[in-house]
């Protein structure tokens, strides 16, 4: 099918709103017969009856080629939600009926702003109870700046829901067992169906200067030129229209899809896709069926039973099985076997993938989200959207000691399908700590580690990195003398510690004159330093931004070896290091909170009983401040559950590693006291 005819569509909104219903309502009116189960199939889906990943279905419409992408509505998998509308060229809001606008759906609406993608918006479960589409509309105008026009009316609401009118073409659809019926407009929303087509006739001709030069001259305008001026008004970004129905139901979601044929934007009309070539140089790659191959990897899963699957987005050229390609982001190359649409947990083989499909593709070498794949003869790397950093982290260790090998190997392939996750092993604390959006995401990343690869993990609270430094200058010296018959070992230094600016490091300076100490023994000497420095002398974390100077000392023409100077090193600096004021550093946040502006004044408070300096607040627009702060890392391990506390939900934060500071002396103490504890712990094991 050529591009012009294909639509990408990303399906977004908060969790309970009816996303998945209504993909495979949309599925089924393209003939594919799926169900719920096998849209939101993963074993975790249906254990917990809600989406945590993004699937994907691709079908025909009456003569249009549609893809949609139905995305996770909790926060904690937003970088599904970011995947998912890059590559899509329209985006659809599922707005719960009885909700209203709710949180996810205003973290969604700004990034599909952000990413320049144009927005419609579907009012589902318009039959429940209490659901009401004029509330609905008050809702999304109240929140959003944009022009919110409703093109659709419903028939009846809550139980008594039975269809909707077509505004623009004046059709009316009754169903009964999710079959539609065109009908006259019944009588009973004939006045209110009239009043809403004249309030929304100027949006639409407001769009395209011609029909307003009609509009006001009261000549005749058909609904041919209202759909071509919606047209180029929502490809634009200048409109938005609202649709109403019931995805349970079937209730609207044809005139939905048919809205989305008409209107919606195709692969050629999508924006530019930055990118970077082998020389550094940014280019921007143009959606085009005629250019050779380029794809963009949006979504990779681990499956326990064929293994890796990758899903591409062909941004420009063609693909056939057989054809050999390059992943650009890792260097590697790759050879297409069979092609694949999806639909839902499903698949279905194809003969050639060109510009505006996404297709699956089996058992890649090597394949991780946001890796470009193009043809040998352009390199260029698409430049990703930028994902939020892992805000919480937990230790994770294997029950099992056999499986410390399979752990690193799940994670690394779990890292790989998620862009907002990461995880490492701490040498310093001997843990695993996994890194995520939030608690429901680590806790779905360790069932998947347990499902998928057979490593059952403990799971527990992540040690902090601390570290120790000094707060003032201190002299010390060490003689390591030693005789044990033939050969014996002699080292001597002076050294003199102090503080060097924080995030420096360490310095080592010489300054032995004289020959006091000869010149090949000065870097045993800072060796045994560095190595005293893996170790302070308060809790045994390592010593950062200290200057040492080595200014006198004394050798042994025979005993003198590397060994002796190294070890006179080691307990000089520990000794000096006592003297020098010890303190304990910590890691500080730098961290910024979204949150209702009604709602700021707590969450600051609560920020300064985190021991956080607050940095200012900024009002964000449309009901949302923003307030920043600098936070110790200890203070921030429980704050989402408070932030969702405190604005029921609506509030969510970012933070990044900002410095490291001085702890005060109280909770210094306790911080010993607990790590002198954990290190005989591990002393008896």
């Amino acid at each position: 099918m050529v591009a012009k005819d294909k639509r990408t569509v990303a399906l977004v909104g908060h969790n309970g709103s009816g996303k998945s219903m209504l993909m495979v309502a949309a599925l089924n009116l393209g003939g594919m017969g799926v169900t719920k189960k096998e849209v939101d199939s993963d074993p975790i889906e249906v254990q917990r009856g809600a989406s945590i990943n993004s699937h994907v279905g691709t079908f025909k419409y009456e003569g249009k080629q549609i893809t949609f992408i139905d995305t996770p509505g909790f926060s904690d998998f937003i970088g599904e939600v970011i995947s998912a509308i890059f590559v899509s060229e329209n985006v659809l809001s599922v707005v719960n009926a009885t909700a209203g606008v709710e949180i996810q759906t205003e973290r969604t609406w700004a990034l599909a702003t952000q990413m320049e993608r144009p927005i419609m918006v579907f009012v589902n479960q318009m039959d429940k109870e209490r659901a009401s589409f004029e509330n609905s509309i008050a809702s999304l105008k109240e929140r959003f700046e944009a022009k919110i026009v409703p093109i659709v009316y419903p028939i009846g609401q809550e139980a008594t829901f039975k269809g909707v009118v077509d505004l623009i073409s004046g059709k009316a659809y009754v169903y009964e067992g999710g079959k539609a019926k065109e009908t006259d407009i019944p009588a009973e929303v004939k006045d209110k169906v009239e009043e809403i087509k004249m309030s929304i006739m100027e949006d639409i001709v407001s769009l395209d200067d011609a029909l307003m030069e009609k509009y006001f001259a009261e000549e005749p305008i058909t609904p041919e030129e209202l759909w071509a001026a919606l047209r180029k008004g929502f490809v634009e970004r200048q409109i938005v229209p609202v649709l109403a129905g019931s995805a349970e139901k079937n209730i609207g979601v044809d005139v939905l899809l048919r809205v989305i044929n008409n209107i919606g934007a195709s692969p050629l009309e999508g924006k530019p896709y930055k990118a970077t070539l082998e020389s550094g140089d940014e280019v921007e790659v143009i959606p085009s069926e005629t250019d050779p191959f380029v794809g963009y990897t949006f979504k990779a899963v681990v499956d326990p039973f064929v293994g890796k699957l990758s899903y591409i987005k062909v941004i420009s050229g063609n693909l056939k099985p057989g054809d050999s390609f390059n992943n650009t982001s890792r260097g590697t190359q790759e050879k297409a076997g069979h092609l694949y649409f999806a639909k839902g947990k499903d698949t279905y083989e194809v003969e050639e993938v060109s510009c505006g499909d996404i297709v699956v593709l089996p058992k890649l070498k090597e394949s991780a989200v946001k890796d470009t794949v193009t043809h040998k003869d352009r390199k260029l790397t698409i430049v990703s959207p930028e994902y939020p950093e892992p805000m919480i982290s937990k230790s994770v260790n294997p029950k099992s000691k056999s499986d410390i090998d399979k752990i690193s190997n799940g994670l690394s392939r779990l890292a790989d399908s998620d862009p907002t996750f990461g995880w490492e092993f701490d040498p310093e604390t001997s843990e695993t700590v996994i890194s995520g959006i939030g608690g429901m995401h680590l806790d779905v990343m360790v069932e998947r580690l347990k499902n998928i690869f057979g490593v059952d993990v403990e799971v527990g609270k992540p040690k902090i990195a601390y570290r120790e430094t000094v707060m003032s200058k201190a002299v010390s010296e060490h003689k390591h003398k030693k005789q044990s018959g033939g050969h014996g070992q002699y080292g001597h230094v002076k050294i003199e510690i102090e503080p060097a600016q924080r995030g420096t490091g360490f310095e080592f300076v010489d300054k032995i004159v004289g020959g006091v100490i000869p010149r090949n023994f000065i870097p045993s000497v800072e060796k045994g330093i560095r190595e005293a420095m893996k170790k302070g002398v308060l809790a045994a974390y390592p010593v950062v931004d200290v200057r040492v100077t080595l200014f006198d000392g004394s050798y042994h023409e025979v005993d003198s070896s590397d060994i002796s100077f190294q070890i006179a090193a080691i307990q000089a600096f520990k000794k000096g290091m006592q003297q020098a004021k010890p303190v304990l550093l910590e890691p500080v946040m730098y961290v910024e909170v979204f949150t209702p502006d009604e709602n700021a004044g707590d969450v600051m408070g609560d920020i300064s009983s985190r021991r956080g300096r607050p940095m200012g607040m900024e009002p964000a627009g449309k009901g949302i401040t923003v307030v920043k702060a600098e936070v110790p890392l200890a203070e921030m391990l429980d704050f989402q559950g408070r932030l969702s506390s405190i604005t029921s939900g609506r509030g969510y934060f970012t933070m990044r590693f900002e410095k490291y500071d001085v702890v005060p002396p109280n909770i210094q103490e306790k911080i010993i006291a607990e790590r002198k504890k954990y290190l005989e712990e591990q002393a008896e094991e």
